[in-house]
């Protein structure tokens, strides 16, 4: 009976070692703290990725700042993402006060506009052209207060008779704007805030 020879054990694999000054110079690097990313955009009122409200086009996000030429002169740009409809827009840095562009109002603020979605609105003119002139420049003013004001109003006029398309839009507008800041402000999905806005709006 023939013996079956055992395969030969193989030498294992040798590991390279680093030179020391390699060595050395890879610790000196660990060691080193990380480079912060710094923009070379500075004093600017808003940050990249902070969250913005674009009166009457709704919360966006600073995607990009930019510096570009146009008409021979450098002007800096925020460029603004809004989901809502899914536009890009490039606003320059100096115009965006101008525009009313703002942050996202903290918690206190938040709140307070759901309270004055739950009070009754005032007396408002019968014409709805008038009205439609006072909620617009309302919303140009583009505080979170106003906006509530407008959703207010325009939500109790349609219990008394139905609104005119223009009217309807702007109370769309107005109404997806309130959500969007609040449910921001809040950390709470938008479908959430928007159930609560109609509740305190029904239950007055």
């Amino acid at each position: 009976m023939k013996k079956t020879k055992k395969p030969a054990k193989k030498a294992p694999a040798k590991k390279t070692k680093k030179p020391a000054k390699a060595k050395e110079k890879a610790k000196a690097e660990a060691k080193k703290p990380a480079k912060k990313r710094v923009s070379k955009f500075k004093n600017l009122k808003y940050a990249l990725h902070q969250k913005i409200v674009y009166p009457l086009h709704g919360v966006g996000e600073i995607t990009s700042i930019e510096e570009r030429v146009f008409l021979g002169k450098k002007t800096v740009y925020y460029i603004i993402y809004l989901d809502v409809p899914d536009m890009t827009v490039m606003m320059p840095v100096t115009e965006a006060d101008e525009r009313g562009i703002r942050a996202i109002v903290h918690k206190k603020e938040a709140l307070k506009a759901l309270t004055v979605v739950a009070k009754d609105a005032p007396p408002i003119s019968a014409d709805w052209k008038m009205r439609y002139q006072m909620n617009l420049e309302l919303l140009k003013k583009g505080s979170v207060l106003d906006i509530a004001k407008v959703v207010r109003s325009l939500y109790n006029r349609s219990k008394i008779k139905e609104l005119p398309i223009l009217e309807r839009k702007l109370f769309d507008s107005a109404i997806k704007l309130l959500i969007d800041e609040i449910a921001y402000s809040l950390h709470k999905e938008k479908d959430d805030v928007e159930a609560m806005i109609y509740k305190k709006m029904e239950t007055k």
